[in-house]
């Protein structure tokens, strides 16, 4: 057998012992896991988890984690005893607000293909005989959430994998991890307790370590954006209501349950049952960050269930109003105390999520961090993949350690949004709900601006980005009958306007200007900026300077890992237009590597987002500000014809201009650096007034781009995803005889032998030509959920809602659908796209 890489994993909880397990489901044998705790209690978080697992997420990928990790535990059988107990999962509602989410919740349950339903307050109360109905308005019902016994599976797999040859060493600290010429080469380790170090070998090394992820990231200098915060956990003492209960079956004994595992949102409270006594978790007190360098320090030896590094003293004056509000739910707790309590720490970070993946700037460290007991093994299995495959199955985009900016992984960023992550972590929130702090972390040079015309800002990735301007409300009235908007449902309508309106009107009719500042630019350059390019991309860039190609990066097996624009503005200078910091990270790695390879071919990736900014100038009169204020030829006889660029002036402000709309209007990107911004703004700005022209936002930007079929990548296509899944066919370039190929060229040969796509991306128009949905709704056909909906807005040029979604390839042009938008379902059906421009007058004019 050829010999696989040597892997070290640092921790043994449920995620590394997961992972080792998956490793060697694919026939990796050189594994060793360090553990600094005893392999019996190793002592983070998994050795206290209460081990719930709710599979509901408005992440379609954790909830993918959610679903293999009730799936793996359930079929890991050891003397008769699953590692699941199937008892079920109930949400409870006592506001509306609440109910009308459960609805939602179970929307995203379902376009996954996981069982749920809405129950009624009686059902509710038959599911969990505790609850003071009275108190309920209804409830979530998944059959098939329940209780992982993480501690017993940890067990199980160190077993399993002790017997396939995995080494572990358990009472041994992490040093430090060793590297070279930008890789990892081992791991340097010593006794828990003091005495001689040794170093590990390893060709490949993964974080598992939990809420030390940030430590040992340190070690490689990876900033981890992860934090520490202590959670409240307590055991009631026994439950009369619950003598007798369950005292018999697999699941029977101190820790049996048989009633679901029930989530009170209202008041950031979960329950479990313990035989006749009652678990509580609370989410419902201050956040508690923890510093690792004050966690208390026991021998290794002299750990058990209740004395671990993870397990903290409990703050009772935290706890006082969570118990009172447990006690309004389930009367049973009126005449209970608490027996057992402790303040237990888990990983947060910005934004909630995993933190997956290779480290951007040494090859061969991975993460596995801020991982649940719920997710643990659907990431493990995510990350094997991503090792022994070079890809996951499961898109792991919204996961990857590389998503952040490097401002979001700051200490003080860190602290305050992984804070704010245990705040809300049961709370109701919009989708395009912005964070109320930190704010103002990334603004364009057009902010002053911007505010001066009444800026409606929100906010991602910590950029401040207008959704659109107040200054614009008093053209509403002017605004023609067939342009406006029906009112939504207010919920829904939160974050929006219907000024929006008057910016896609005028875009259509007029001109508008938009700040596309935030969207990622990187300057490719060096004498192998071409080759690189040209074999991560799918596109013809290796063009004559002035081209501008729009085209897809692949994985492997064809999957679209991003969409870019580049253009070629010298022999060895790009600019690419990229989605974000993954971007950023891939380029880079590969640069590096190529550069490696062959220093001839030597090539340099660099952000240059912060210190340029971009205007989008669109709409049928753009031609004519653009030429009020540049001598350059703008017709489609100049050098600017659609899909080229050229460096140029504007008002005195040296500009690089691409001819390309991502509203499907005439127009261009006009790119300056940061210094200049605000003049390029205001030279425009009066260029433009004789025309009528506004400033627009995001709202009119992202209906507008849907009436022209436009793909968003991470919303409507990920890595799950095909071109020809996608309708982006026309962005991959044919291949001929003796020419270079790209990555993931044989992956669609592959793919493509296997016949046509059995789901598509599909348009959709909504039937009542007035409910505008979401995003993340099911889709029904027959009564059946078959897809799901990806982007969603009013078309305000087509006078009707529009959503698109994946589907099954047999709906095809003409099919009548539903779309499950909370309690009701909305006819739409399936349309031809675009919606607006198909023959493309328009952009080309």
């Amino acid at each position: 057998m050829p010999r696989t890489p040597s892997v070290v994993l640092i921790g043994a909880g449920i995620v590394g012992a997961n992972l080792a397990d998956e490793l060697v489901a694919r026939g990796w044998s050189d594994i060793t896991v360090v553990e600094q705790g005893p392999l019996a209690v190793p002592g983070g978080s998994s050795s206290h988890a209460p081990g719930l697992v709710f599979q509901t997420s408005p992440s379609r990928s954790m909830s993918q984690f959610a679903r293999y990790t009730v799936e793996k535990l359930s079929g890991f059988v050891a003397d008769g005893t699953p590692c699941f107990n199937p008892v079920g999962g109930l949400e409870v509602a006592t506001t509306s607000t609440r109910l009308q989410d459960l609805h939602r919740r179970l929307g995203w349950l379902t376009s996954v293909g996981i069982d749920g339903r809405i129950v009624d307050a009686d059902e509710c109360g038959r599911l969990h005989p505790l609850l003071d109905t009275s108190q309920v308005l209804g409830g979530l019902h998944t059959p098939t959430d329940g209780l992982a016994l993480a501690a017993r599976a940890v067990q199980l797999l160190v077993a399993r994998t002790r017997e396939a040859g995995v080494v572990y060493r358990d009472r041994t600290e992490v040093v430090d991890v060793e590297q070279a010429g930008g890789r990892v080469t081992g791991v340097t380790v010593r006794p828990a307790t003091g005495g001689e170090t040794e170093t590990i070998a390893a060709d490949v090394v993964v974080s598992c370590a939990g809420f030390w992820g940030r430590h040992v990231g340190a070690m490689v200098g990876m900033a981890v954006p992860l934090l520490p915060l202590a959670h409240q956990y307590v055991t009631t003492s026994p439950l009369a209501e619950l003598a007798g209960r369950n005292v018999s079956g697999p699941f029977a004994g101190p820790n049996g349950a048989s009633a679901p595992i029930l989530r009170h949102q209202d008041e950031d409270l979960y329950y479990r049952e313990h035989g006749d006594r009652l678990g509580i978790g609370s989410y419902a007190h201050r956040p508690m960050p923890v510093d690792l360098a004050d966690l208390p320090r026991y021998d290794p030896d002299a750990y058990d269930a209740h004395q671990m590094p993870s397990r903290l003293g409990f703050t009772p004056e935290d706890f006082d109003r969570p118990w009172e509000a447990a006690q309004r739910l389930l009367p049973a707790l009126r005449g209970a105390e608490v027996a057992d309590a402790f303040n237990g720490i888990f990983s947060f970070t910005p934004d909630g999520g995993p933190l997956v993946g290779e480290s951007p700037d040494v090859a061969g460290f991975y993460l596995a961090e801020a991982v649940w007991v719920t997710h643990s093994a659907g990431v493990a299995r995510a990350v094997a993949e991503l090792l022994v495959d070079g890809r996951s199955q499961i898109c792991l985009a919204g996961s990857d350690a590389g998503r952040f900016h490097p401002v979001q992984t700051t200490d003080a960023y860190v602290a305050e949004t992984g804070a704010q992550s245990f705040v809300e972590v049961y709370d109701v929130i919009h989708p395009l709900a912005p964070r109320l702090s930190p704010r103002d972390l990334r603004v364009s040079p057009f902010h002053t601006r911007q505010r001066e015309l009444g800026a409606y800002f929100l906010e991602a990735s910590g950029w401040e980005r207008p959704h659109w301007y107040e200054a614009n409300a008093g053209l509403v009235k002017d605004l023609p009958g067939e342009w406006r908007a029906p009112a939504r449902d207010a919920w829904g309508a939160q974050h929006s306007s219907p000024v929006s309106a008057v910016e896609a009107w005028k875009t259509r009719t007029a001109v508008a200007l938009y700040d596309m500042t935030p969207l990622t630019r990187l300057e490719v350059t060096g004498p192998g900026a071409a080759a690189l390019l040209g074999r991560l991309s799918t596109g013809k860039v290796q063009r004559k300077p002035g081209a501008v190609t729009y085209c897809l990066l692949l994985d492997e097996a064809g999957g679209i890992r991003s969409d870019v624009t580049v253009a070629r503005l010298g022999p060895e200078r790009f600019q690419v237009g990229a989605n974000g910091n993954l971007d950023t990270v891939h380029l880079q790695r590969e640069a590096r590597r190529q550069s490696l390879d062959d220093p001839a071919a030597w090539v340099q990736v660099r952000d240059i987002t912060g210190g340029t900014c971009c205007l989008g100038l669109w709409g049928p009169l753009a031609r004519e500000v653009l030429g009020a204020v540049c001598d350059t030829d703008l017709t489609n006889d100049g050098t600017l014809r659609y899909f080229r660029c050229a460096e140029l002036e504007v008002g005195g402000v040296p500009v690089t201009a691409l001819r390309v709309s991502y509203v499907g209007e005439l127009g261009w990107e006009l790119y300056a650096s940061a210094e200049n911004g605000q003049r390029l703004w205001d030279v425009l700005w009066e260029a433009g007034r004789p025309h009528g022209m506004v400033a627009a936002g995001r709202q009119a930007f992202q209906a507008l781009r849907l009436e022209k079929g436009y793909r968003a990548w991470g919303t409507d296509m990920t890595t799950e995803h095909t071109p020809a899944m996608a309708g982006l066919d026309f962005a991959v370039r044919p291949v001929g005889v003796g020419e270079p190929g790209f990555v993931g060229q044989g992956g669609l040969e592959k793919v493509a032998a296997e016949g046509p796509p059995d789901r598509v991306l599909r348009c959709l128009t909504v039937d009542d030509r007035r409910s505008t949905v979401l995003g993340r709704e099911p889709v029904l056909a027959g009564g059946v959920t078959v897809g799901y909906v990806t982007s969603a807005a009013y078309g305000y040029s087509v006078g009707r809602p529009i959503a698109y979604a994946w589907l099954p390839a047999s709906l095809d042009v003409g099919a009548n659908v539903e779309i499950a938008y909370f309690d009701s379902l909305v006819p739409a059906t399936v349309t031809a796209e675009p919606l607006v421009d198909p023959g493309m007058e328009r952009v080309r004019s």
